[in-house]
């Protein structure tokens, strides 16, 4: 399967990310584009999309910065890119299990200047 590549609009941020080879992320790769408005959930950014799936196998609460990633209860598109309110300590932990479907190609902490109510589109890179 070839990389698919993602890009991530954030206000006037834009990210490139990586999928992996998931069942999550051919779901979220054949669902794009995707538009949403931020919410902060400390350093973490997530939004609803239009995709509803359960936690796979695998699927944890413990992610690493820079993951993307749905959490299945909010039906949301995760950023990930440090702490959040869940953390114990300098590892990013979402409030439940998530399903990982990629990573942020680039600096992932400059997600910490988009604030909530941002407008974010993610789109094919190509």
């Amino acid at each position: 399967m070839n990389e698919r590549s993602i890009t991530i609009n954030a206000g006037n941020l834009s990210l490139d990310g990586t999928l992996n080879e998931s069942d999550m992320a051919e779901q979220i790769w054949n669902s794009l584009p995707l538009q949403g408005t931020a919410n902060i959930w400390g350093d973490e950014i997530y939004f609803a999309i239009p995709v509803s799936t359960t936690e796979h196998l695998g699927a944890s609460d413990l992610v690493s910065s820079g993951d993307l990633a749905f959490w299945p209860p909010g039906n949301a598109f995760c950023i990930f890119f440090g702490r959040t309110p869940a953390s114990t300590d300098d590892q990013p932990r979402a409030a439940s299990a998530v399903n990982v479907f990629g990573h942020i190609s680039g600096d992932e902490k400059l997600f910490r200047g988009v604030k909530g109510g941002t407008d974010i589109s993610i789109v094919a890179k190509g």
